[in-house]
């Protein structure tokens, strides 16, 4: 068999790797389309944002994620339309996707921001393994290939998100054709897919003082092999310029997994967040998390910067949108 160029040992040790399978940004909390379809349109407005995150920096090998989206609400607000494009890198293992996605959004009572979304995103991902980046432990595996191999599968993501001004919530599922189109009829190699991967999510906003308001939002996240993880965040929105909060993640045990070890450490995180409106119009974040686990011995942290755009007019301007 053959080891990646880098060291996985303390990765595999605190639980991590299995996260990787799957792009993760830390700024989702500014826009949920990331992972839920059904939060295209919520934003009211047409809104571009790039992503960029690099994890662990002085690690070789780390993950590196980048991801640009761009949707709008059309039809007086009852159909949220967007493009998603994702592209992450772990090791000698990449995955590059495109998604349209498309959200039926139904008002749910007199209050005019109270919306409940059924979000459907269809697309292909192209997942790769470059065995440059691999190194031989008994060379002449047939199994593992000397150079690149790459194979492209038709995919599909589903969520429901409800909101209002005060408060929002979300089911969503990604990664669901991949590994279950494999089962039927393979790939012709060894090349990681990713794995289907569920969040459920919520949150809410509420003044402190006139300047002043407070959002906590929690994100739980399963894939069924790997570790669940939970996301607390905590943010202040300083005279609707500013967001600045902190973050902390670490792996729970919501039911018994038969895979893993009992004895397995959780892994966790802890960082900031902050998101600056520059304009009405531009806005740019920053992320920076720091492992708390065994990680904190081999990386100096992981950085995650983000541009948001939004343009044309607002369906309605009177709704404030701080999800």
């Amino acid at each position: 068999m053959k080891q990646l160029t880098f060291v996985y040992f303390f990765l595999i040790g605190s639980g991590s790797v299995f996260a990787q399978q799957h792009a993760h940004f830390s700024q989702y909390v500014f826009n949920g389309i990331h992972i839920n379809p059904a939060y295209a349109g919520y934003k009211q407005q047409m809104y571009l944002q790039h992503y960029y995150s690099a994890q662990w920096a002085g690690v070789t090998g780390a993950p590196k994620s980048l991801s640009v989206a761009m949707d709008g609400n059309f039809k007086d607000n009852k159909v949220g339309l967007g493009v998603l494009l994702t592209h992450d890198e772990i090791g000698a293992q990449a995955h590059t996707a495109g998604y349209l996605n498309y959200a039926y959004r139904l008002k749910t009572g007199k209050d005019e921001s109270s919306v409940l979304a059924l979000g459907l995103g269809a697309g292909i991902i192209r997942s790769a393994l470059d065995g440059n980046l691999l190194r031989p432990v008994e060379p002449g595996d047939l199994y593992i290939p000397e150079t690149g191999q790459s194979a492209f599968s038709p995919d599909v993501r589903a969520g429901v998100y409800y909101s209002n001004e005060e408060f929002f919530a979300g089911f969503s599922a990604e990664h669901l054709l991949p590994v279950f189109l494999e089962r039927i009829k393979g790939n012709g190699a060894l090349i990681p897919l990713p794995r289907p991967h569920f969040y459920l999510t919520a949150g809410t906003i509420f003044p402190v003082t006139a300047d002043v308001k407070f959002k906590p939002v929690v994100l739980l996240k399963d894939d069924h092999a790997g570790p669940t993880s939970m996301d607390f965040n905590a943010f202040l929105l300083l005279k609707e310029r500013v967001w600045f909060g902190g973050l902390y993640r670490r792996g729970v045990k919501v039911y018994e997994k038969k895979n893993l070890d009992a004895g397995l450490s959780q892994a966790s995180s802890t960082g900031i967040i902050m998101e600056v409106f520059a304009t009405t119009d531009l806005r740019f974040g920053y992320a920076f998390e720091y492992s708390t686990n065994r990680l904190r011995n081999q990386s100096a942290g992981s950085h995650e910067v983000s541009l948001g755009i939004t343009f044309g007019p607002r369906r309605n301007p009177g709704l404030k949108c701080y999800f």
